[in-house]
């Protein structure tokens, strides 16, 4: 049972209601997640907003974004979101169930995708704290300044849902995962 309340899509009015269609547009669902988020339109419309921009702006591809979420879900032990990133990773972004499991261990064949995952797990496990060695092992892995700052903030990003989603206890509307899986 949800700890906070959540906004149903049916009855949301003005811009509630714009953001569920963006987030409808965005997600193909409106998940209980944004339900959640909605209390506040404040945080669901920047929640969109940065989705969005990084989906459609950002450089890093849905597979790798989804891997991030993975990865970021599994040390944070958020099953709701672990949960969303399996299905959307093997549904819609292309990874297979095996490398779906791997992402969430950090781990990747791709040497790109892996150093990635490296810097997204040294981001999340030490918050924020990556040290020259690591940064200097991304940039001879071939990322770009702008691959790391996008790194760091899909980690921000899954760091928030899942916080979110533990706080709520958010009811989970996807295929179960368990990080203790």
């Amino acid at each position: 049972m949800p700890t906070l309340h959540t906004v149903e899509p049916e009855i949301a009015t003005g811009e509630t209601a714009a953001l569920f269609t963006a987030t409808h547009r965005a997600l193909g669902v409106i998940p209980n997640l944004a339900r959640v988020m909605a209390n506040s339109p404040a945080v669901l419309k920047g929640y969109v907003g940065v989705v969005t921009a990084l989906s459609a702006e950002g450089t890093l591809s849905a597979a790798v974004r989804e891997s991030i979420a993975l990865l970021v879900a599994q040390e944070n032990g958020s099953d709701y979101c672990l949960s969303v990133h399996a299905f959307r990773g093997t549904k819609v972004a292309g990874l297979s169930a095996a490398e779906a499991t791997r992402a969430r261990r950090g781990e990747a064949d791709d040497p790109w995708t892996a150093a990635v995952l490296d810097l997204a797990a040294v981001t999340v496990r030490d918050r924020g704290t990556v040290a020259d060695e690591q940064l200097a092992a991304a940039r001879r892995a071939g990322l770009s300044d702008g691959q790391i700052v996008e790194v760091v903030a899909h980690v921000a990003l899954n760091v928030f849902t899942n916080y979110l989603a533990t706080t709520a206890r958010v009811d989970i509307d996807w295929p179960l995962v368990r990080h203790t899986d």
